[in-house]
Order: structure tokens, then sequence, then C-alpha cells
């Protein structure tokens, strides 16, 4: 057993660039933390934008909603007028985006840095400017992150898995006027291991920024040399980017009806771990339905984000998550009525952990990297679930109407879906 424990440990190690607690008892090789430290976040967001700025409708249930579909409602990083701001990559604002933070041991107050990049992307080097009033470095830089989200009033309905019809056996209901804190810990299964990744803190300069605040060009690649520089940063911080962490395609979404179940496809993207959908809104009783294309019961609260490679790899033999294959799911009919519900798929990328020097195979002796970098990659798209029978999408992922069908009352083109924005206000106390 603790060669077992043993060996799932040192694969830990081996896999992440950050320092990993291992007990002394198994302890194979002492790992000192990097001396300098790169995040770079990449997300390219499609359908209909601005669905991720929905939080500036007020209240919590509306964070609660963004929580749930993996956006940061409410945090800087929507476009301006005036350029590209630092957290586009966490808002679902149709466009591509990429965030990025460094810092270094030698220097704990640095505020500025310079990254090289290739011609191919922005010319010249990104300039890198720590914010005023950044809150203070986190005490870790490898942990988990969770999202919060206020107890719920109301009911709630879970369905999962494709297919044109209910599975037997759901929905998993929680009413909460009677549920206890085990009926709580049942219904809201949630998997997730997000990191922490680009984010703003004291001593760790950030790009985009008012100073530099450039648009990534359209047709932009990050594949190449890139290079930090900075009073602290060592010498010598220079790294590649190859093709499979470059920026990801828009995920571009056609929806069919099918006899009251729709079938959703996608476009196949080459770089792509895996999919993952999730669709949340009302049935006629005006109780919170939520349905995920997951095989397992899970809600989804943490999946539409960035996840671990090992992470999605565990999903992908649970059938959590859909192949990198799999480009068709079909939400059963009846989960959501008439009321239509709000759609997010995710396509992730492969996640990037680099470190100089590599780690040493004698187990004996110390690591202790220079330099280390953390690149995640995702494509998101996100839209009306049954906008439009026709299902065509226009380039950007969005649904685009049938000219030629009676439209629902409200915006045209778009489903009259009240019940969801209200019911949220009511399950949240609101």
């Amino acid at each position: 057993m603790k060669r077992l424990v043993r060996r799932v440990l040192v694969a830990m190690a081996v896999v992440s660039p950050f320092p990993v607690a291992i007990p002394t008892a198994f302890a194979a090789q002492e790992v000192a933390p990097p001396e300098a430290q790169a995040w770079i976040d990449i997300a390219t967001f499609s359908g209909m934008g601005g669905m991720g700025g929905m939080g500036a409708m007020g209240g919590n249930p509306m964070s609660a909603l963004g929580a749930m579909f993996g956006g940061k409602s409410g945090s800087p990083g929507t476009t301006t007028s005036t350029g590209n701001t630092f957290g586009n990559t966490r808002t679902m604002g149709t466009g591509r985006w990429v965030d990025v933070t460094v810092r270094t041991r030698a220097n704990p107050g640095l505020e500025e840095a310079q990254q090289a990049v290739p011609t191919g992307f922005i010319s010249p080097a990104l300039e890198l400017k720590t914010p005023k009033n950044a809150p203070p470095p986190p005490l870790r830089d490898d942990e988990e992150l969770r999202e919060e989200t206020e107890k719920p009033k109301g009911r709630l309905l879970l369905y999962w898995g494709c297919g044109p019809t209910i599975r037997q056996g759901q929905p998993r209901v929680l009413d909460a006027a009677t549920a206890s804190i085990d009926d709580y810990a049942k219904f809201f299964v949630a998997r997730r291991a997000t990191q922490r990744g680009a984010h703003s803190a004291v001593g760790r300069p950030v790009w985009p920024n008012p100073v530099d605040s450039r648009m990534v060009p359209p047709q932009a690649s990050l594949v190449g040399e890139h290079a930090f520089t900075g009073k602290g940063i060592p010498d010598g911080f220079r790294f590649k980017i190859p093709l499979a962490q470059d920026l990801m395609p828009p995920l571009v979404l056609e929806q069919t009806d099918r006899s009251g179940a729709t079938d959703l496809g996608w476009n196949a993207i080459a770089t792509a771990r895996a999919y993952f959908v999730a669709a949340m809104g009302s049935n006629a009783k005006e109780d919170m339905v939520m349905w995920t294309s997951s095989e397992l019961a899970d809600t989804g609260f943490g999946l539409i984000d960035y996840q671990t490679n090992a992470a999605v790899d565990r999903w992908l033999k649970e059938k959590v998550l859909l192949t990198p294959q799999t480009t068709k799911c079909t939400v059963p009919k009846g989960v959501f009525g008439e009321n239509g519900a709000m759609l997010r798929l995710i396509a992730y990328g492969d996640e990037l952990n680099l470190a100089h020097p590599p780690r040493p195979k004698d187990p004996k002796a110390k690591w202790e990297p220079v330099w280390a970098v953390k690149l995640r990659v995702k494509a998101v798209t996100n839209g009306f679930l049954g906008m439009a029978e026709t299902g065509m999408p226009s380039e950007r992922g969005e649904v685009r109407r049938d000219e030629n069908k009676p439209q629902a009352e409200g915006t045209p083109g778009m489903p009259s879906i009240p019940q969801p924005m209200e019911l949220l206000k009511g399950l949240f106390g609101r």
C-alpha cells in the first residue's frame, strides 16, 4: 500500500511545475518553487456575445448563474471602447482573448515586465503592468479554486446524458424547503479541478492593461518563441508555445428540432481534449431545471472553465466529458418544455506546464526550477436552446433565426424566456 501511495505522489510532482507537498515517509525528491512563474490564459468565445456580462443586471442570482457556467460576473475584463482589458478570458465576451501574469521571487514588488512574442501574434513586445490597488498575492499558486453560491429556494431538477428521451430514474429533485444537508450534498455534484491561472496581485504585472490594451488580431497565433524580461526576472526565461496550445478557432453550434428533442452539433476543433455541454432554464411548473451532457449526474457548476489535463482524462474515462471525436449531442424532449434554456458548450484545450531546468532523473537530487510557465486553453460558445429549428449558425457561432418562421414575442430571433430570470431571483431570495 505504501508503495502505491508513493507512486501516486511522485507522479503528481512530475506533472506539476509547482511544489507538491509529499509526506516525509514517502518523499522521493525535494522540489523548490520556481524563481519566476508565468501564467497564460487563452480563450475563444463565440455565440451570443454579452451573456457573460449578465452579472450587470444586478443581484446574486446572476453571479450564481455565472459561477455555474464558469464565468466570473462583476470581475474586471469587459471589453471597452478603449481596447482590451485584463480578465476577458473569464467574461464570455465574443472574441479571442489572452491574459498574462508574471512574478519573480527576486523582486516581490515587480511593477512591470515585458513579454517578447512571435511576430504572428502582436508586435512589438507586450508591456505588463501591475494594476493599481491590486490585491495581495495568494499564499499558494497551485490550489484549486471553487465558487460559492447562496443557498437556493424552491425546487431544482437535474437531468443528464445525451439522447432523445429522458432516462429512467431522472430527474434528480431537490426541494429547498425540506432538503437536508445530505440532500444538498447528493444533489450538487459538481466536478471541478480549476487551478489559479492569470490573475492580478501586488508584484505581479499583467497584460493587457491601460498602458498596453491592444486587441488580439483575428488571425493571430501564439505559436513560436516567447521570453519574459524585467527587474528580478532571471535571464534566459525563454520558451516555445507549440501548435497544440495556440488560440482555438470559435465553436460553431448548430441546433435542430427533432420532435421536441434538440439535436446539437458543432465543429470539431483539432486541438480539443474533450467537450462538455450544460443548459439551465425552467419548466412549466417554474422549477429551476439543469441538464448536462455527462453520463453521470453533475450539475455542471464547475466544468465550464479551464480544467487540468489529469482531471479531463479522468472524467473522459468516467464519461462525464465528451470525447474529442464527439461533435453531436441531443437534449432530451421534455426537459425544459417550451420555456427554453440558456446553453453553453466548452472545448477543453491541452494545458501546458513547462519548467527549466527539467526535473533531475536522480530522485535524490533536489529540483530547483529557475522558471515555470502554466498555459491554459479553452473555447466556449453560448446561446439559447432551440433558438431556431434551422440551426444555421453564423461564422461567429450565433444561430440564425428562420425568417420564414413566426418568432416568439420579445427580442426578434430569440425565444421568449422570461421564466429563468425571474426564477433565479426567487430561488436565491432576491
